[in-house]
C-alpha cells in the first residue's frame, strides 16, 4: 500500500489515541493526522502539550480536538468517548496508549503504587473499549490497538506492576478479537522495545550500554517508528490481522 492509498483510504476516519499529548502517543497522533484521520487528543494533565499537539495538526488542515480524562476512573472514560463520538460523529479506531511507571521491587512496592498502575495501563484499556465499541460496530473497518510493551514478554526486575499491566494488555486483546473479529472489528496490540525518550537520555552510559548490546540493531528506537507500526494495524490494509501482539523492538525479542 502506498502513502497515497492509506491516506486516501483514511480520510475522515475518526481516531481517539489516549496519551497523545507526548512521547508515542504524540508520535502517534501525528503520524495519523498525516494518513488523513481526524484526530481526538487525550490528556490527563497537560493542556499545554496537548493544544500544542492539535495546533500542529491544524496547522496541516487536520480536524483535532482535545480532550481531558482521568482514564482510570471508569465513569471518566465513558465520558470521554462520549465526548469524542458528539465532537467528530462516531469513532473508527482506538489507540489504548497512556500509561504511567512507579517502579519499585516486589517488596517495597506500595499497594497504591501496585493500583495506580494497573487502573491507568490496564483498566484504563478495558473501560474504554467497552464504551467505544457500542460507536465503533457502525464502522466499516473498526480497529482497536492496545501499546503494550516488549517487558511484557521478556520481563524485568522492580517492574512488577508496569509488567502485570502490559502482559495484561496482550491477554485483553487476544479476548477482544475472539469476541468482536466476526463483527469486523481486530483487535491488536504493539509492544516498544527501548524508544529515544528523556528516559533513555538520562540513562547512565553503563546501563546505556548494556540495553543497547541486547538489540541486534545497536540502537534505541524513534517514537515515529511505533506510530508507523500502529498506523499499519489501523488501517484497512491490516483488516486480516487480528489478536497479535507486533514487537517493534530492534530484534531484542525473539520466539
Amino acid at each position: 500500500m502506498t502513502a497515497a492509498q492509506a491516506e486516501e483510504q483514511a480520510t475522515g476516519r475518526i481516531v481517539l489515541v489516549t496519551g497523545s499529548s507526548r512521547g508515542i502517543g504524540r508520535a502517534t497522533a501525528l503520524h495519523l493526522g498525516k494518513l488523513g484521520y481526524r484526530v481526538a487528543v487525550h490528556y490527563a494533565s497537560s493542556s499545554v502539550a496537548a493544544d500544542e499537539v492539535v495546533a500542529e495538526l491544524r496547522s496541516g488542515a487536520v480536524d483535532a480536538a482535545a480532550f481531558q480524562a482521568d482514564i482510570a476512573d471508569p465513569e471518566a472514560c465513558r465520558e470521554l468517548i462520549k465526548a469524542v463520538v458528539e465532537r467528530f460523529g462516531g469513532l473508527d479506531v482506538l489507540v489504548n496508549n497512556a500509561g504511567i511507571t512507579r517502579d519499585g521491587l516486589v517488596l517495597r512496592m506500595k499497594d497504591d503504587d501496585w493500583h495506580s498502575v494497573i487502573e491507568t495501563n490496564l483498566s484504563s484499556a478495558f473501560y474504554l473499549s467497552r464504551t467505544a465499541l457500542r460507536s465503533m460496530l457502525k464502522s466499516s473497518a473498526a480497529r482497536i490497538v492496545n501499546v503494550s510493551s516488549v517487558v511484557a514478554l521478556r520481563g524485568n526486575a522492580g517492574q512488577a506492576n508496569y509488567i502485570a499491566a502490559k502482559a495484561g494488555l496482550i491477554g485483553l486483546t487476544k479476548a477482544l478479537a475472539r469476541e468482536y473479529g466476526a463483527k469486523g472489528v481486530t483487535v491488536n496490540a504493539v509492544a516498544p522495545g527501548f524508544i529515544e525518550s528523556d528516559m533513555t537520555d538520562s540513562l547512565e552510559e553503563s546501563l546505556r550500554d548494556d540495553y543497547l548490546n541486547q538489540i541486534p540493531a545497536g540502537r534505541f528506537g524513534k517514537p515515529d517508528e511505533i506510530a508507523a507500526a500502529i498506523a499499519f494495524l489501523a488501517s484497512e490494509g491490516a483488516g486480516y490481522v487480528n489478536g497479535q501482539t507486533l514487537a517493534v523492538d530492534g530484534g531484542m525479542v525473539m520466539p
